[in-house]
């Protein structure tokens, strides 16, 4: 099950990355729509549907059919290209795909090592993830300071952090697969659903620093 499992879980990951990338674009194209729907209360309902949705998939998903699991991945994927449709609009397009081709490969090699090593990751897990915690909590404090250069530092830390769930969560999904916890169908799924947000905020971080924005 464990070759035939990560086929399907990449597939599924890569079409979600299309559907948000495509949709975030389509929106950006047209610039009032973007900027109606990134304004004011709109913008935090789309973020609170989309933190529902993963936390709906995440729990749910040992009892759901393979059909739910597709359908909610699927509209997650959409949902997050409203809000992605920002990137476009703050950011050179020619920059966007560029750092799109190097997150791909920074994510490919991290994932390889995920998928190849012998070493137990789950030890690392609870670091990364209280990493993660500590990311979260200086962005928001950095709201309110507005430095670039701890924007930048923010930034170098939480790539770190997701270079190491890619490995971390690759290794789970092969672990998931041998025990046969979760049917095959559905944990592609699931495994794609982890993957994609891996690779989103391994993006987010590295436009961030290389990025260039609109005149």
């Amino acid at each position: 099950m464990i070759n035939k499992i990560m086929p399907k879980v990449f597939m599924w990951m890569c079409l979600g990355l299309l559907i948000t990338f495509f949709t975030g674009y389509y929106v950006a194209s047209h610039e009032f729509t973007a900027m109606k729907l990134l304004g004011g209360y709109k913008y935090l309902i789309l973020i609170i549907i989309e933190v529902i949705l993963v936390i709906y998939l995440s729990v749910r998903i040992t009892k759901m059919s393979p059909t739910t699991a597709r359908i909610v991945f699927l509209l997650y994927a959409i949902l997050n290209g409203l809000t992605f449709c920002g990137v476009f609009l703050v950011y050179n397009i020619t920059s966007v795909i560029y750092v799109f081709l190097i997150t791909a490969l920074v994510f490919g090699i991290f994932a390889f090592i995920g998928w190849v090593t012998k070493l137990d990751l789950t030890k690392i897990g609870a670091y990364i993830v209280m990493a993660l915690i500590g990311v979260i909590i200086c962005s928001v404090i950095n709201i309110f300071i507005n430095s670039g250069t701890f924007d930048f530092i923010i930034s170098i830390i939480s790539i770190l952090v997701f270079v190491g769930f890619t490995a971390y969560d690759v290794q789970k999904i092969k672990r998931l697969a041998s025990s046969s916890a979760i049917a095959e169908n559905n944990l592609a799924i699931y495994g794609a659903l982890e993957l994609y947000l891996d690779f989103i905020n391994l993006f987010i971080d590295l436009l961030r620093i290389f990025g260039k924005s609109n005149n």
